[in-house]
């Protein structure tokens, strides 16, 4: 079941718990803007090459709608519809004042040149700035994308409407943004995984984690839990594998990807099937990398008590009933990763008033965001007798639905 489906799914069930009127439910699902863009740009050797660029804006109910740009070659209308619906519903989880957006364009960086990946999201941000805004959409980094990428983003936009640096988030510090923020997702995803665990009377502290990905929200995930007295037995991404049964030490495992740029011959621990990761023994599995790494093939083969989902749509539909019956608790998505859009919500913030905020209060402010959304999950789910995921669905539904019929739209 590819990302829009199952984002459709869990949507419609979340709205059936909710008994949400059909023509509310309908209006909910439908974007509220689709955006689709031709980029054409010079290469470095002379040569013209063209790109398609997506931004889809969901919905705006709740404030300016908030989501990221990747950079990937399967980037395509599905996948951005529902990656922009799921923002969404976790900005609602969250409690911050965003609705969702989602952006893309269909490219592999790894083949452009700094020069040719500046001169596409210069072309990019020119195809869409009059339908961005401080107060309309801002966009974030995503998959392939990064502060750099903000940078170009906010240059650009600002040639058109003036310096306007809370048009984006996720930018470089010295352009505004805010300290904290790139940590922010795998930090939020550690304050998630110590709110499921103290509910289960256990702590970070003596557990096994294994960590699928290894990019910037699973290294600082990883960091983190590292620091806190997990064990981290376990870590792949793209490049490779590694695994440790007494622990890798983290911090040299990412001296040794910064300076060889993948995981393989790593000499603090053996090699492994990146594919068995996910089978781990383990205490905690937490996939950071894309969707759909958990499915009917292998979810009846997952060891881990607890799933922390870092990615967006990692657990497919199927794998999700296979793991309820086996006992394993899920951590949606829509919570566990929302962390980054949290710290976007406080970066923003940042411009608009023209303070910024010391790094301890960012954290701090976080932790509280990421507590208190948890805990309301755990009240819908006692509310309505659901699991976490389906607790998250309706928490998020139910606000934006709120909002939507508090603005006067009639049903």
């Amino acid at each position: 079941m590819n990302a829009l489906a199952a984002t459709n799914r869990n949507f419609r069930h979340a709205a059936r718990i909710l008994g949400l009127d059909s023509k509310v439910e309908k209006s909910l699902l439908i974007p509220f803007r689709e955006i689709k863009v031709e980029c054409t740009i010079p290469k470095d050797d002379g040569t013209l090459a063209s790109y398609i660029g997506f931004r889809v804006q969901h919905d705006n109910a709740r404030g300016p709608m908030k989501g990221g740009i990747r950079y990937h070659p399967e980037v395509d209308p599905d996948e951005v519809n529902a990656l922009a619906q799921l923002m969404t519903w976790k900005s609602a989880v969250a409690d911050i004042p965003y609705g969702g957006a989602k952006g893309g364009i269909g490219c592999n960086p790894g083949d452009l040149s700094k020069s040719e990946l500046e001169r596409l999201t210069r072309v990019f941000t020119q195809k869409i700035h009059d339908l961005i805004g401080v107060h309309t959409d801002v966009p974030a980094p995503d998959m392939g994308t990064n502060a750099q990428t903000m940078a170009w983003i906010l240059d650009e936009y600002s040639k058109f409407h003036g310096h306007s640096p809370a048009v984006v988030t996720g930018k470089p510090i010295d352009l505004g943004g805010s300290l904290g923020r790139e940590a922010a997702t795998g930090r939020g995803v550690v304050f998630a995984t110590e709110a499921l665990l103290a509910e289960h009377g256990k702590s970070i502290k003596g557990l096994t984690f294994a960590v699928q990905g290894f990019g910037n929200v699973g290294s600082w995930a990883a960091k983190i839990i590292h620091e806190r007295g997990g064990k981290v037995i376990a870590v792949s991404d793209i490049t490779g594998a590694v695994k440790n049964p007494n622990g890798i030490d983290i911090p040299e495992l990412i001296r040794h990807k910064e300076s060889t740029r993948s995981l393989k011959n790593f000499q603090g621990g053996d090699s492994m099937d990146a594919n068995e990761l996910l089978v781990h023994e383990c205490d905690v599995l937490i996939p950071c990398a894309l969707g759909g790494v958990l499915n009917r093939e292998n979810a009846a083969d997952v060891k881990a008590k607890f799933i922390i989902e870092a990615a967006n749509h990692p657990t497919d539909p199927e794998a999700d009933e296979i793991l309820a019956k086996k006992g394993v608790v899920v951590l949606p998505d829509i919570y566990a990763n929302s962390g980054g859009v949290t710290v976007s919500y406080f970066e923003w913030v940042q411009n608009i008033q023209g303070f910024m905020w010391d790094e301890e209060q960012v954290n701090k402010t976080l932790q509280n965001y990421m507590t208190r959304a948890f805990h309301n999950i755990k009240v819908m789910c006692q509310t309505h007798d659901c699991n976490l995921r389906m607790g998250a669905f309706t928490l998020g539904v139910n606000r934006v639905a709120r909002a939507t019929l508090l603005r006067g739209w009639e049903a």
